[in-house]
């Protein structure tokens, strides 16, 4: 049988996400595959760099967090994003990574379009994280 965590616990653990990373958390977009995990080197072309707004992450509730505010900016480099990788202030640690798409492709985060141009308009529509063990 599996562990179970409260809705309690899964929150207060969603909850260090932003503690953890920073008030003015880096969301960086890249090409390709994302890195094997958080502590490899970055990989792809950095498309953008949004630095988040200083409350990035509502409350959690019921097992998941979802972005708050806007997460907009502008592109930096010309392709298509990929995987996004969450860093710290300085840019110097990823604390989480995952997988772009499209709004209605079900990557992890989701935008209005993932082809960026360089000075283009960026807008991260959606992104939930939600913790396991229910």
């Amino acid at each position: 049988m599996a562990v179970q965590l409260s809705v309690a616990v899964r929150n207060a653990g969603l909850d260090t996400i932003e503690s953890t990373t920073g008030a003015t958390a880096k969301l960086q977009l890249r090409t390709g595959a994302q890195p094997a995990d958080c502590a490899t080197a970055a990989s792809g072309t950095l498309l953008a760099e949004l630095t988040l707004p200083s409350d990035w992450m509502a409350a959690a509730s019921g097992g998941a967090k979802a972005k708050a505010g806007t997460w907009s900016g502008t592109g930096a480099a010309a392709g298509s994003a990929a995987h996004f990788r969450l860093v710290d202030n300085a840019a110097t640690t990823c604390h989480m990574q995952g997988s772009v798409t499209a709004t209605g492709g079900g990557g992890d985060l989701t935008m209005d379009n993932v082809v960026i141009a360089v000075s283009q308009a960026i807008t991260v529509n959606t992104f939930t994280v939600t913790a396991a063990n229910a």
